[in-house]
């Protein structure tokens, strides 16, 4: 052969190729339970909000933080069940 072809790549063996690594269980269902606990402060401005009529400038700002609070508590719930489905 010469140097200009390339030659074929062969995958090795599969017994050599390292073992998958098992996922944890546990940090799912913490990844789960932070969420869930994230959920909360979201909760509790909905129903603040549905109580009130009107909201000033500055409550409504904590509201809304409490809201993207609970968003990033249902991004992890997510996160969680992805995790969890993985083979």
């Amino acid at each position: 052969m010469s140097d200009n072809e390339q030659r074929p790549i062969i995958p090795p063996p599969l017994e050599s190729m390292p073992p998958q690594q098992q996922r944890s269980g546990c940090v799912t269902a913490l990844i789960g339970l932070v969420g869930v606990i994230l959920l909360l402060p979201g909760l509790c401005a909905l129903i603040f909000m549905s109580g009130s009529a009107r909201l000033d400038s500055g409550l409504m700002s904590l509201v809304l933080v409490a809201f993207i609070v609970g968003a990033f508590g249902v991004l992890m719930i997510v996160a969680a069940i992805r995790r969890a489905s993985r083979p």
